[in-house]
């Protein structure tokens, strides 16, 4: 099938993932800031990936923060220490992200990361030209009701390429969700992270890597 546009998600599909580790020390840091010094790990481990409104609002009330603040403050140091990994090559892009090259339709980023952390994977590895439109979360609340599953940042950049029929690339189950919440095929790439993931919403195409992705775009 002809696509006219190809969306991506970022994290584990252009760059690499970020060190669990370090994403633990940022939601820590974020405590902190607010004067919680020895949060509970299991909480900590709560808002390192996957936060919903609910889960956020458990935890918040549990120390006694405000939830907008409090998740400002996390988005932030996480966002920080993303930059740094990025900069020091830890957070680097996969070497099969060349392939997007080959691809004569114009693309775009859909990413449940904070934005100004996808700005900043561009700006380093200077890839901005290479996408039309991008779309991380803002660091407020409100962008935790608008990520995937929710297919409300795609519809925007599909808006923003004009496409009638575009493809979606993500490597998780939410990415596929909010494709086939918008309407639109899907790819879900089976990186080596992802390879005992069982999905329960099947995807319409399934690669192991970007070299794979132009022969889908047009064939």
């Amino acid at each position: 099938m002809d696509y006219d546009a190809v969306v991506l998600d970022n994290d584990g599909v252009i760059s690499t993932m970020t060190d669990p580790a370090v994403m633990i020390r940022a939601v820590r840091d974020a405590f902190g800031d607010l004067g919680v010094v020895n949060p509970d790990q299991e909480d900590v481990e709560k808002l390192r990936y996957g936060v919903t409104p609910d889960i956020l609002q458990t935890v918040a009330d549990r120390y006694g923060l405000k939830p907008g603040p409090f998740w400002f403050r996390r988005d932030m140091r996480s966002s920080l220490v993303q930059e740094r990994e990025i900069r020091a090559g830890r957070k680097a892009l996969y070497e099969d992200v060349g392939s997007l090259s080959d691809i004569d339709q114009p693309l775009g980023i859909v990413s449940s990361n904070q934005h100004r952390t996808v700005q900043t994977i561009l700006r380093e590895y200077q890839m901005e030209d290479q996408f039309e439109t991008v779309y991380g979360r803002e660091m407020d609340v409100q962008s935790l009701h608008k990520k995937k599953p929710n297919p409300h940042y795609l519809d925007l950049a599909i808006e923003d390429l004009g496409a009638k029929n575009p493809l979606y690339v993500g490597d998780s189950e939410t990415d596929v969700e909010a494709a086939v919440a918008a309407g639109i095929d899907s790819v879900f790439l089976r990186r080596e992270h992802r390879a005992t993931t069982k999905l329960d919403v099947a995807p319409t195409y399934e690669i192991e890597t970007l070299e794979a992705l132009p022969g889908l775009v047009s064939t």
